[in-house]
């Protein structure tokens, strides 16, 4: 019974670990993608900062850029690269930019990397506001993953709210929610609605030895 206690003490301990930890996980990889590899580069574009750009095409009062991409290190000193299918702009509209097919690379403090991709993003420079729609990957190079249809993030407040469907996949499980919400930078994150957590718990170590119950072999008889 003492072992049967044992081992939920255990398994409470790591789902309090994971409520904790996973949802870090995913915050730190979007604000970090995102925050550093799209806004900051597509945001200082008017600056004339280092891109790389196919062609640009100008239609009417549309002008975009294609195959644009982007390279550097954050302020603090962590690589990034960023790509886009395509980056339009309407000078009707000049506060919004549309892109297509994103792709962003970050290096964490761990050293560990992180891929986002999106088929479909919608930035407004002026109030800051990037909504992502469709196919949203992130990957860890460590094993995470996530998968969204929705986000909408907005730069000014530090926040990341989707109101759709949120697959995690973890090293050891799955979690799924309805919605997600992360504010505050990062240092709250809410997963609401449905929310379901597998975990696979590694096998139960077994006792070893010629006897299990604790008793020492018996010795030879005495002389």
């Amino acid at each position: 019974m003492d072992a049967r206690f044992a081992a939920a003490a255990r398994h409470s301990r790591l789902v309090r670990l994971l409520r904790i930890a996973v949802p870090a996980v995913v915050a730190v990889a979007v604000a970090a993608i995102l925050a550093i590899s799209i806004f900051n580069p597509f945001r200082a574009l008017m600056k004339q900062l280092p891109l790389d750009v196919d062609n640009v095409v100008v239609s009417g009062t549309r002008i975009t850029m294609e195959s644009p991409h982007m390279s550097g290190f954050s302020p603090d000193q962590r690589p990034y690269e960023v790509w886009a299918k395509a980056a339009t702009q309407d000078l009707l509209a000049p506060d919004r930019v549309e892109l297509k097919t994103i792709r962003a690379k970050v290096m964490m403090e761990d050293r560990s990397t992180v891929t986002m991709d999106a088929r479909e993003g919608l930035f407004d420079t002026k109030s800051q506001v990037l909504d992502l729609r469709q196919d949203i990957f992130l990957q860890s190079s460590t094993g995470y993953e996530a998968r969204l249809t929705q986000a909408r993030v907005d730069i000014a407040k530090s926040a990341v709210s989707s109101d759709q469907p949120v697959d995690v996949k973890l090293l050891n499980g799955t979690l799924n929610a309805n919605r997600l919400r992360i504010v505050d930078s990062g240092d709250v994150v809410r997963f609401e609605g449905g929310v379901v957590m597998n975990l696979v718990l590694d096998a139960p170590v077994l006792p070893t030895g010629p006897d299990e119950s604790g008793t020492p072999p018996a010795q030879g008889a005495a002389r």
